[in-house]
């Protein structure tokens, strides 16, 4: 697909490109133990995709650093205290020859004006990710982190003139937005043949940095 085939907006062509046939398990992560227990069962997983959750705070994260206290709790408690969760779990669980892929975002590179408090919590999913990776030495197991730049979800376009998503498609060189079924890509590439990739940082944002 040509870049300027690609929608700005939610359409059919911004669900994910690859189809796989695995299963997906939803679980509240940053609520107690017992629900923890409820997010692999008994299964062993070969690959894990650690999210820590959608960030809705009134559709936008772009906020000024001094008034964002509560906000900023609660993108840590999903984001930060989520995704440890979650990958805590993956990593007893996860099979020799396994796969962790957590989700980080652009901004932590991007440094964008009004977005600390965000960008402060992916910055931890990564230290997570590169630490994780290592502390599973031995294990054939890879962990990595996918940072995506602005993609046309319908969580990201909630909210957004045409201006504003015309801009942010302009902040890459190939000046489009990211697809779903682009981060997808990635992801599965990580989940499966590369095996060699391990304790990344891998930004999937058509070069925005």
């Amino acid at each position: 697909m040509s870049p300027t085939a690609v929608p700005r907006r939610s359409s059919p062509a911004n669900k994910p490109a690859v189809a796989c046939p695995r299963s997906a398990l939803a679980c509240d992560a940053v609520e107690p133990e017992p629900q923890e227990g409820e997010l692999f069962g008994a299964q062993q997983p070969r690959g894990i995709l650690a999210q820590g959750g959608a960030q809705r705070d009134g559709g936008d994260r772009r906020r000024p650093l001094a008034p964002v206290l509560d906000a900023f709790d609660r993108m840590h408690r999903t984001n930060v205290r989520g995704t440890f969760v979650v990958a805590q779990q993956a990593a007893r669980r996860v099979r020799t020859g396994g796969a962790i892929v957590t989700f980080s975002t652009s901004v932590t590179r991007a440094a964008l004006p009004g977005h600390a408090a965000y960008a402060a919590t992916k910055g931890a999913v990564e230290a997570v990710t590169l630490i994780l990776a290592k502390e599973l030495r031995g294990r054939d197991v890879t962990v990595n982190a996918v940072g995506p730049g602005p993609t046309a979800t319908d969580l990201f376009l909630d909210g957004k003139d045409d201006a504003t998503i015309d801009r942010l498609a302009k902040l890459n060189p190939m000046e489009r937005l990211g697809t779903p079924g682009d981060i997808a890509e990635v992801v599965s590439f990580l989940a499966g043949p590369a095996r060699w990739i391990n304790g990344q940082i891998v930004y999937v944002n058509g070069g925005m940095n």
